[in-house]
């Protein structure tokens, strides 16, 4: 037991010297790392609960990364699951402080729903980001005249200074494919979003320059599933997978709907949701053909000109 503590504790000594994304995924790491205790000392969350004066429900959202904790409860768990060594305690409580930290986006709050923050958090620690895309072009390469009609269609009630606060919330998650080690995004796209003039012939005709400058990137790859494929595998609609770099954090499949999102971690679940990505990036058009296929586009008009 001493040694796996141990080897615990270099997982967080290592995560402190070479952080990876922000504090949703570092409640993450902290989260496992806190149950992978608990159970190697056989304590139930009830009784782990009532060591921070706190519920069994509490000890489960802290697990799972969906909430902060204070320093002075995670130094009673420690305690509690024999963590005496000083260094090891400082490590963890380390993690803790880092984890509470706010993230950049937190100055969207405002119109930032609380179930696409972890979102934004995982996509800051993933290496490497999978998605499929039915009705719109991905988020993270939209242009703001296209983002701003998607969200508007999104927030029918929204006010005009809302939906700008959101188009720059938008525009400042897309950099993160700029930066230096960014994460690789595989993005496959319908073709009936790029057929929806979404924002007038002008956005769309921007949108598609756009896509075609951030396929030549060398971190993205852009595949287009067109009409003649027929049916496809992600008939259910849009999908994205996110993988990281970190040991402890599994693959997760992300679902968006219209006022809420489920993610998926359970290695059953990724797993179906892989060999779904597979399929689709095995039948869509190469990324070889993707220019190609964009030039086209000759419904908008002077397009291909323009391009």
């Amino acid at each position: 037991m001493a040694s796996a503590q141990a080897g615990r504790a270099s997982s967080v000594r290592d995560i402190l010297s070479h952080p990876r994304g922000g504090p949703t995924v570092l409640r993450i790491v902290l989260g496992t790392h806190l149950r992978r205790l608990r159970e190697s000392r056989g304590i139930t969350r009830e009784a782990a609960g009532d060591a921070i004066r706190g519920s069994h429900a509490k000890i489960s959202r802290l697990e799972l990364g969906r909430v902060g904790a204070k320093e002075r409860d995670i130094a009673d768990l420690l305690t509690l699951y024999g963590v005496d060594d000083g260094e090891q305690r400082e490590q963890f409580l380390a993690l803790a402080r880092q984890a509470s930290r706010p993230g950049w986006w937190q100055r969207y709050s405002d119109v930032l729903p609380s179930w696409f923050e972890t979102m934004i958090g995982l996509e800051e620690a993933a290496s490497v980001i999978r998605t499929y895309e039915v009705q719109f072009i991905p988020g993270l390469l939209q242009t703001p005249d296209y983002a701003r009609a998607c969200i508007k269609l999104g927030n029918p009630r929204a006010t005009d200074r809302e939906v700008s606060r959101r188009v720059d919330l938008r525009m400042e998650r897309q950099q993160l494919l700029t930066r230096p080690h960014a994460p690789k995004l595989w993005a496959v796209v319908d073709e009936g979003a790029l057929r929806r003039p979404l924002g007038g012939t002008d956005a769309m005709r921007t949108q598609i320059r756009h896509l075609r400058t951030m396929a030549e990137r060398p971190n993205i790859t852009l595949q287009i599933a067109p009409f003649r494929l027929g049916g496809l595998a992600a008939a259910g609609g849009p999908v994205t997978i996110l993988r990281f770099l970190e040991p402890d954090l599994p693959d997760i499949v992300y679902l968006e709907q219209l006022n809420s999102a489920l993610y998926l971690d359970k290695r059953e679940d990724v797993e179906d949701y892989l060999a779904v990505m597979d399929s689709l990036c095995a039948t869509a058009e190469p990324h070889g053909k993707t220019g190609h296929f964009l030039d086209g586009l000759r419904f908008l008009e002077g397009l291909k000109q323009s391009l």
